[in-house]
């Protein structure tokens, strides 16, 4: 998929603690803006929020994103999402998510960065990707069959997910692609099932994957984490395996 070039920014060793809870907390507040700060009526709110904790983000912190989020607290604030597009090094595709209260500081240093990357390039790649809803999660029988599952929860596709080794010793986990509009209705429809959901987002998924060198799979990885690594970036979509 297209986030597999590394395990997902908030389970990264290299990344520091501060940028970590900042990018877990702005999806709080992006999740309670879009559907509402009820975690039990919203299921992007709801995976935000386990990710959080499961990162020990404090409570008081949640809170504060909760209330910035849905307009309630006293600093509440509006992000926008602005997507970038372009080529890394050996022109792997890739999508840039960022959110940011201001669109000219942040397009002006992405810019920057693709330049300071070597062979990373802006263009157009939207073509390249299939932009639809990713739901990840685990079950507690290990029995299930992944397959059926995505059938009863009438999602599209599923593929299998490795699980921490704590995880993998006793539950199953997939990946589940879905319609961007039926995000919400799958996500409800697995953890009706018994699925523990751990992230439910909207994603955008690559058509075809370059073939490359272990060499330069490390060229691009490292171009990859230097995006990731700027504040106002949320998601990271890219061709590589």
């Amino acid at each position: 998929m297209g986030a597999q070039w590394k395990q997902k920014w908030r389970d990264l060793a290299n990344d520091s603690k501060g940028k970590i809870v900042g990018k877990l907390t702005r999806e709080i507040q992006v999740a309670a803006r879009l559907g509402g700060p009820n975690p039990e009526f919203n299921a992007r709110l709801f995976a935000a929020i386990a990710a959080a904790k499961k990162q020990s983000v404090t409570r008081d912190a949640i809170e504060r994103a909760l209330a910035k989020g849905s307009g309630t607290g006293p600093d509440a604030v509006q992000y926008t999402t602005v997507m970038f597009e372009g080529f890394s090094p050996h022109r792997v595709p890739l999508m840039v998510e960022c959110l940011t209260d201001n669109n000219n500081r942040t397009s002006s240093e992405i810019k920057v960065l693709f330049k300071a990357g070597s062979m990373g390039t802006p263009g157009s790649v939207a073509w390249m990707f299939e932009h639809c809803g990713l739901i990840e999660g685990h079950h507690p029988d290990k029995t299930t069959d992944i397959e059926l599952a995505a059938l009863e929860a009438e999602a599209d596709n599923v593929e299998p997910m490795e699980l921490d080794d704590e995880d993998a010793a006793t539950n199953v986990g997939a990946r589940f692609f879905c319609p961007s509009n039926q995000l919400d209705t799958v996500t409800k429809a697995l953890k009706a099932a018994g699925w523990v959901v751990t992230t439910s987002e909207l994603h955008y998924q690559p058509k075809d994957y370059p073939e490359l060198s272990d060499e330069q799979r490390e060229e691009v990885t490292n171009f990859l984490q230097t995006i990731d690594g700027h504040a106002d970036v949320h998601r990271v979509y890219a061709a590589l395996k």
